[in-house]
């Protein structure tokens, strides 16, 4: 299997995850409509029996139920799992201690004593300042409760600071969770990816498909039937797939030659750009195999320039 670590000490774990915002969440993702609990145990399940053991959730999502359903299927399995989780500073949470406060519900909720990653969600700074994040998580470092600290949604100078007041305290910044995809490169141009090589950050890939773009399953014909966000998404509409054919394309001569489907090629793009950790979401057990397909084998350095030059951008 292969492993990465977070940031250059952090904790070592699969080179690919499973994001979780959908697992317990009814607001965005229609989980106990479209799938339900038995649905995500089974995707947990088959993760883990295909040696994709990080997960990635977070205390907003689902309200609290992603992470309670991950700690229980904890519970069920003998295998070591690795868990990151994330911090929302909503806005009546003014103070420091609000942030150990709510480490303490996650890890409540998880069934555990300690996870191997803890992130900031978003930097909004008038509620507390990334200082004041980066000391009380570095505390939390010392005390045994988190392995690594990481952020999300972070600029390049905003990462930067978090790294600088993290490292004094002899703590370096292990994670910055940012969108990332071949249809998603805006980190390539806004300085986070760049910034992040020059920190030791690993980048997890959040959205690593797109929104389901990458996996081809969505055509002129299809779309007719969206339902949700993807609907006034311009890149869904067929003037917007039809600028996908070259990549489609490409894709389609990978598929034929690994044997791997479209999401699996799309996957394995984002691992070979190095330090990379992509986390795609699982609804079911047959999305979790699918998605653990990207490991074990690799693009070369041609057919991954080839994907980047016919994807638009």
């Amino acid at each position: 299997m292969q492993t990465i670590k977070l940031g250059s000490d952090g904790p070592t774990v699969t080179a690919l995850g499973v994001g979780t915002w959908a697992w317990g969440d009814t607001l965005f993702w229609a989980y106990g409509k479209d799938f339900g609990a038995k649905d995500v145990a089974e995707a947990f399940k088959a993760s883990v029996d295909a040696g994709v053991t990080f997960f990635d959730t977070a205390e907003i999502y689902g309200f609290g139920e992603s992470e309670r359903l991950i700690g229980q299927f904890c519970q069920q399995t003998s295998q070591p799992v690795q868990i990151a989780t994330k911090y929302f500073p909503l806005p009546w949470r003014w103070n420091r201690s609000a942030i150990a406060d709510a480490l303490t519900a996650s890890l409540d909720r998880l069934q555990t004593s300690q996870i191997s990653l803890y992130q900031i969600h978003w930097p909004l700074e008038f509620i507390l300042k990334t200082k004041d994040f980066m000391e009380v998580l570095a505390q939390e470092v010392k005390k045994g409760r988190i392995q690594s600290v990481g952020v999300s949604n972070y600029s390049a100078t905003q990462m930067a600071l978090a790294h600088e007041y993290l490292a004094e305290k002899g703590i370096p910044l292990a994670v910055n969770q940012v969108p990332y995809s071949l249809l998603t490169r805006q980190i390539e141009q806004n300085g986070v990816l760049e910034k992040s090589r020059q920190l030791g950050v690993t980048i997890l890939a959040y959205s690593p498909l797109a929104q389901g773009l990458l996996t081809g399953k969505y055509t002129p014909e299809t779309v007719k039937d969206l339902q949700g966000a993807r609907r006034i998404d311009p890149r869904f509409s067929p003037k917007g797939l039809q600028k996908l054919e070259p990549l489609f394309s490409n894709l389609k001569n990978l598929s034929e030659k690994y044997d791997k489907t479209f999401a699996q090629i799309s996957l394995n793009w984002l691992i070979a750009q190095g330090n990379i950790i992509p986390i795609p979401g699982a609804k079911n057990a047959n999305q979790a195999k699918q998605n653990a397909g990207a490991l074990g084998w690799e693009l070369t350095p041609d057919e991954v320039k080839l994907l980047r030059n016919s994807a638009p951008q």
